[in-house]
């Protein structure tokens, strides 16, 4: 009984004891509290609320860096996917490297055949262009007339009659408008048969009438020496296959492809942009929106907001872009060239350079004492970075780098 109490005595002791040192250690710790407030001129929950904030920042931070991470990864990885796709695109296209003329030459079978299509104090040739629109140019140029006019259906009939006059031999008013009547029906059936063409090997169905028409027109429209059917035929080709590359329909990205330019047909016509008169002859048609705002985009006038809108700017771009589907004036290709060379030449260590390939490839000499094979690698970066930023051009531009090192030396 002794032996208990004694046990409840000491366990008491104890007891009292642990309280007097938490007493205590909630004494220091006030104390330490107080004095950390004192130093740092904060009060607990201010306190509370700086580390807080603190560890928000830290975290926002590191989220910020994965983010750019991921989003760089992500973007090297379409990159490539990307160009993947589209070279594959392009390979499979087969194209004709051609640049058509916007002027119609009609040959004649002697210089004698000009007097007679000009006519009595110039009769013919009035009612020729008056019935046309188009004008004859009769120079100076053997056994040649040259028919010239904005409006390329207009030439072309204006071509086909003259030939028929110049095979029948009998040129007179009359004789001349019925062989325009009839060149115009003949230019009516080939657009018609042209229209039906396009259709067929784009692979779509379903088009307006109308709108056939309006395609078959443009096998007499060009744009910068490029015919303008073949390259919307180009364009729906590339959009169906980047289109099947990323698992959407092919059908309606060719539709839009094909129809993309079909304003074309009427811009000397209508007044307004060919991306307008597009819009509105295809809403007029009843195609689908889907279509509609691909035509409406492929030029940047509007944001792009489907897929298939940006598949038909990539697909437009590489067919305007590839070697030789457009012309350019001398000027400008020469002008272009120089501008290439300088941005090449303004390095340090740059002894000669050359374009070549009609500006689609740059070859740079290097002097071999100041640029070593290492700094090569990073020189041509560097100028193939300068050309994108300072450069306008079609398709892409190779920087060849070349350094030479020689040892002479003379046997005696």
């Amino acid at each position: 009984m002794e032996s208990l109490e004694a046990k409840d005595e000491i366990l008491n002791n104890k007891n009292k004891q642990a309280d007097e040192r938490l007493a205590e250690a909630e004494a220091v710790k006030k104390s330490q509290f107080e004095m950390l407030e004192r130093i740092s001129g904060f009060t607990v929950e201010q306190a509370k609320d700086y580390l807080m904030k603190n560890l928000e920042d830290e975290l926002t931070h590191e989220k910020a860096v994965k983010l750019m991470e991921f989003e760089q990864q992500t973007r090297e990885d379409a990159e490539a996917s990307a160009r993947e796709i589209i070279s594959m695109a392009i390979q499979r296209c087969a194209a004709d490297h051609v640049a058509e003329a916007t002027i119609s030459v009609v040959p004649l079978p002697n210089d004698e055949m000009k007097g007679r299509i000009i006519g009595r104090e110039g009769r013919n040739i009035r009612t020729i262009e008056t019935m046309t629109g188009v004008d004859l140019i009769i120079d100076d140029t053997p056994e040649a007339i040259t028919l010239s006019s904005f409006e390329p259906v207009r030439r072309e009939v204006a071509r086909i009659a003259l030939e028929k006059l110049i095979a029948d031999g009998r040129i007179h008013p009359a004789r001349i408008e019925e062989m325009i009547e009839k060149a115009r029906r003949e230019v009516d059936t080939t657009i018609k048969q042209e229209g039906e063409r396009a259709v067929i090997e784009a692979g779509v169905n379903g088009i307006h009438p109308e709108l056939v028409k309006l395609l078959g027109r443009l096998r007499y429209r060009t744009s910068y020496g490029q015919n303008v059917l073949n390259h919307s035929l180009e364009v729906a080709y590339l959009s169906g296959v980047i289109a099947s590359e990323l698992g959407l329909d092919p059908t309606i990205a060719r539709r839009a492809g094909l129809l993309h330019d079909i304003g074309k047909a009427l811009d000397h016509e209508i007044e307004g942009s060919h991306v307008d008169i597009g819009v509105d002859v295809a809403r007029k048609y009843k195609e689908s929106e889907t279509v509609i705002h691909a035509i409406q985009a492929h030029h940047g006038d509007v944001e792009a907001k489907t897929v298939i809108a940006c598949i038909v700017q990539a697909a437009d771009a590489i067919s305007a872009a590839r070697p030789g589907a457009r012309r350019e004036n001398l000027e400008n290709y020469i002008k272009r060239l120089e501008k290439l060379e300088e941005v090449a030449s303004s390095f340090d260590g740059v002894e000669r350079c050359y374009a070549i390939q009609a500006g689609r490839e740059i070859r740079v000499m290097v002097k071999p004492e100041v640029i070593s094979d290492d700094k090569m690698i990073l020189l041509a970066r560097d100028i193939c970075k300068k050309i994108e930023s300072d450069l306008e051009y079609p398709g892409q531009i190779k920087v060849n780098i070349i350094r030479e090192s020689r040892a002479i030396e003379y046997a005696k």
